[in-house]
């Protein structure tokens, strides 16, 4: 029964096929949403406990958003109990870092063609003093606008004139270029660049233009990760809900804790306190003085056998996460699959004789083998809006795993199997 039910759900996340078919207003597709309402990564965290970083950025999506005049104004309505705080994961959505999301925000919007479910993500703001490390600044909200009034709309008209995106081959070939796709999102987004930048040509005006492509090819590496984690979000929430299944269809961070979802307990999350990460931190951060627990809803990756659980398609990124070389990636890969019950035959390594990505991870083989499901992850300053201050490697708390299957248990037996 079990097996039959995660062969299932594993069917469902290979079957899968994501594509980006439009832009839109997040207050336009987002259901049960509203001016006062902020989606936010994780699992679910009142104000009053969320990171400093977190909280920093709902400050400045109250300021974009009309609703606060200035920092202080925000704070205080954020605490006054009128702002409604939901995880992005319950409306469809996935969001990086902080995941902060609002009414006016325009979304990708990645239509699963095999199961016709769609899921959302926000669009990367680049570097700098960004909502997702928490940054509350006028050059914040300028960007924010910017997003809004200029590249989402040209953005919108290059994915209908293309007809839309298929994400799933700029993935795939991605990981034959050295991307895991979490931390690495370099080839994808040249990839990426190389299939809009023609559209965006055509239907933008030569100053929109030159803002755009600047913005696109500045320091923006990670561009194609929102894309991604919207592809990744719509092939797991395709897998959600099918009884008896052990499989795991969300893990996201929300600073506080990390939490967990299964396929056959649907919409429950299964929480532990959010770690430090362990890896590299650029010179004058330490973990001690400066890190913030885990964070964001990439994490998603990893569900489908991206991220951490592709290091060994990924050697150029290896040391910036503090392996100390290419054969411990190759292990940490073959590790994964250990508690995983199947894999990818759509995304492979090329490295490991084409094998295809460790897929569906399981909470009973987690618990039997102790064996923590691995995130490759950039490191948030605690200090809102000092941003990434390193990047390592971070793992999802065995008691969440533990927690989970008690509760699957529980649910057997009071159905009598």
């Amino acid at each position: 029964m079990i097996q039959a039910a995660n062969q299932e759900v594993l069917r469902r996340l290979k079957s899968a096929s994501p594509r980006l078919v439009d832009v839109r207003q997040a207050g336009e597709v987002l259901k049960d949403f509203d001016k006062k309402t902020i989606l936010h990564a994780g699992p679910p965290v009142a104000y009053a406990r969320m990171c400093a970083p977190m909280r920093e950025a709902v400050h400045a999506v109250l300021c974009y958003e009309g609703l606060a005049g200035d920092r202080e104004e925000a704070a205080a309505l954020a605490a006054s109990g009128e702002i409604r705080f939901v995880p992005c994961h319950e409306r469809g959505a996935v969001g990086p870092m902080t995941g902060v999301t609002s009414w006016s925000m325009p979304l990708l919007v990645v239509r699963n063609e095999t199961f016709g479910n769609c899921a959302y993500s926000t669009i990367n703001e680049g570097a700098g003093d960004v909502i997702r490390f928490g940054a509350c600044t006028e050059q914040t909200i300028r960007r924010l606008k910017w997003i809004e009034t200029v590249l989402a709309p040209r953005l919108k008209q290059a994915v209908e004139l293309l007809g839309g995106l298929d994400l799933s081959g700029i993935m795939a070939q991605a990981l034959s270029m050295g991307d895991e796709l979490h931390m690495r999102n370099i080839a994808s987004s040249m990839v990426l660049f190389h299939r809009l930048a023609p559209a965006l040509a055509q239907v933008s005006p030569p100053e929109e233009l030159r803002e755009i492509l600047t913005f696109l090819t500045s320091k923006n590496d990670q561009f194609f990760l929102n894309f991604a984690m919207a592809a990744n979000k719509s092939a797991a929430d395709a897998a959600e809900g099918v009884p008896y299944s052990t499989v795991v269809t969300a893990i996201a961070r929300n600073g506080v804790e990390v939490g967990i979802r299964i396929s056959g307990l649907p919409g429950r999350w299964f929480t532990a306190p959010a770690p430090l990460v362990k890896g590299l931190y650029f010179p004058g951060y330490t973990e001690e003085a400066d890190a913030n627990p885990d964070l964001g809803d990439s994490a998603i990756m990893e569900v489908n056998g991206f991220g951490g659980f592709a290091m060994a398609a990924a050697p150029a990124i290896v040391r910036l996460i503090g392996i100390p070389d290419t054969g411990e990636a190759f292990s940490f890969t073959q590790l994964m699959r250990t508690i995983t019950v199947g894999e990818h035959q759509k995304y492979t390594i090329p490295g490991q004789n084409f094998s295809g990505l460790p897929l569906g991870i399981d909470i009973m083989k987690v618990v039997e083998t102790g064996v923590e499901p691995g995130l490759n992850t950039a490191i948030a300053g605690r200090t809102p809006g000092v941003g990434m201050i390193g990047a390592g490697l971070s793992r999802v708390p065995f008691q969440a795993f533990a927690d989970a299957l008690v509760a699957f248990d529980q649910t057997l037996r009071q159905e009598g199997q």
